[in-house]
């Protein structure tokens, strides 16, 4: 992905009615794009920030049918997901894996609830399953999960479920429309909507931030998919616009592996909010979450409240031998869901339905809000049937189903590069033409100098925590190191995007800002 290429293709369009445009670069504006793309509509996204910036570069990275929703009797969304997840896993090889859960039960009742509860999961799951569940004992658990704390454990309850990289896979989206004609930008923000005579949307007023310059685009349909800002854009289309966002945050805790001990994750089916937690093995740490706080102010960059923060290690305390302290914090993070629901709806967020709703205004803005990733595919083969409906794009079916999304063959490929699926080659070639650039350029972290150089020059970075916040995952494994590695690694990109030292020093500068929001001696 070359910006200034794509930047071209927008200006080429000029005068020119696009098909779709889409507002919003996470995942449910990424996986509306490629949809779009592959039914052969002209496709151009805008993203004001960075691809999967906000809460799509901040979930629990699991690929998951959702146990908790199979508790409220959510079934159909149980079912989706479920399908949605044996795709993804299909889709997205290299990005994405099965992991190995087990639920520690200290009553013979929660062995029959939860072994019973999980059964009916591997039902739904049906041919898409990914293992069966089934009970271990006491002994058993206890080799699987060193770490649980013995005293009146029963047994555990083991079943299966998908992981990811949520932040590799929205670039994987991203390459995968552009590779099939679609035109992304980030730093590209919507500032305004046009309209004909009739006060129908026929397009967007756009800003790059980067450069400054402004565009107007015309377009048969517009799609916010803006996540917690989409009333944002409801309110460029209708001042008076009702908010249907009510948002809900989420943070995780990233730890050292000491404190799981074991290849399998463990899943607290019930808390003293009503939530589950997890504890997941990823890329070496252990990402320890979630909870579900109503937020009032909508921020790009959210901040982890204390008591979230105590919460969770209070709940690991009670499970865990060694248990983490706020002094082995390695990483926290915090993300917002964006619900779609009522604000004057007075039930707390974690009692509101994560599915998806999909809304047209009266100038033909369509909206969609709430879902998850593992039902990014279906939410976005829904937007644009109902686009279709709407008499804005003439009828193509979903061609997204079973397409790929970057698998990796060749056998010499290391675990780590396959992230870059295909490319990894490219990247193991530069490694293998020049050693010293295999070598990491942090030694708490394992990204090296080449797959920096490479993802300068195809993925289109353009700030310091593009790099360390997304196209790597450094900021999130381990924000210290992170900090540590960020001259070096603006440097590397000074040097491949023709940045000045003035710009090297701005970035580190305004990175380490960032960076100590994500370690807790700094939060309030």
């Amino acid at each position: 992905m070359k910006r200034n290429l794509l930047i071209s293709q927008l200006r080429e369009q000029d005068g020119k009615y696009w098909d779709v445009i889409v507002i919003g670069g996470g995942a449910t504006g990424l996986g509306i794009a490629l949809d779009a793309v592959t039914r052969g509509y002209r496709t151009l996204l805008l993203e004001r920030s960075d691809f999967a910036g906000g809460t799509s570069s901040r979930s629990t990275k699991l690929v998951h049918g959702g146990v908790r929703y199979l508790a409220q009797g959510d079934l159909l969304l149980v079912i989706e997901a479920l399908k949605e997840r044996g795709r993804m896993l299909k889709n997205a090889p290299h990005l994405t894996g099965n992991q190995e859960f087990v639920i520690p039960v200290y009553s013979l009742f929660d062995v029959i609830l939860y072994a019973v509860g999980l059964k009916f999961y591997d039902i739904l799951a049906g041919r898409w399953s990914l293992g069966k569940s089934y009970f271990i004992n006491r002994q058993k658990t206890l080799s699987r999960l060193p770490n649980i704390k013995p005293d009146g454990l029963k047994g555990g309850v083991v079943y299966h479920d998908g992981q990811f990289d949520d932040a590799r896979m929205a670039l994987s989206l991203a390459r995968a429309c552009v590779e099939n004609g679609g035109t992304i930008l980030n730093y590209f923000a919507v500032t305004g909507l046009l309209k004909d005579e009739q006060g129908q949307i026929k397009g967007v007023k756009a800003k790059d931030i980067d450069k400054g310059r402004e565009y107007e685009v015309c377009s048969k349909a517009v799609i916010n998919a803006t996540g917690v800002f989409a009333d944002e854009i409801l309110r460029l289309d209708d001042p008076s616009a009702r908010h249907i966002i009510k948002p809900s945050q989420g943070i995780h805790l990233v730890v050292d592996r000491s404190f799981l001990q074991g290849d399998s994750a463990i899943m607290i089916p019930k808390t003293d909010d009503g939530r589950v937690l997890f504890a997941i093995p990823w890329y070496g740490k252990v990402v320890i979450g979630t909870t579900d706080t109503p937020v009032g102010n909508i921020d790009h960059e959210p901040t982890p409240l204390k008591e979230e923060i105590n919460f969770i290690l209070k709940t690991a305390w009670r499970y865990l031998l060694k248990a983490p302290e706020e002094k082995d914090i390695l990483s926290v993070y915090a993300g917002l869901r964006p619900l779609a629901a009522d604000p004057d709806n007075p039930h707390s967020t974690k009692e509101i339905s994560r599915r998806h709703k999909i809304m047209v205004s009266k100038s033909n803005l369509i909206s969609i809000t709430g879902g998850k990733w593992t039902t990014y595919r279906c939410m976005a083969g829904e937007t644009i049937d109902r686009a279709i409906k709407t008499g804005l794009l003439e009828n193509r079916r979903c061609k997204t189903e079973k397409l790929q999304l970057g698998p990796v063959d060749d056998s010499e490929i290391t675990w780590r590069l396959k992230i870059y699926g295909k490319y990894a080659q490219v990247i193991n070639k530069m490694i293998k033409e020049n050693p010293e650039s295999g070598k990491p350029v942090n030694e708490a972290l394992p990204y090296t100098k080449a797959e920096l150089i490479w993802i300068c020059r195809n993925e289109m970075p353009l700030r310091l925590e593009d790099m360390l916040s997304r196209r790597t995952r450094a900021l999130i494994l381990d924000a210290k190191a992170s900090v540590d590695m960020a001259p070096a690694v603006a440097a590397i990109m000074a040097e491949e995007l023709g940045f000045d030292n003035e710009w090297e020093r701005d970035q580190v500068e305004k990175y380490t800002i960032l960076a100590r929001k994500y370690l807790t001696q700094n939060l309030c």
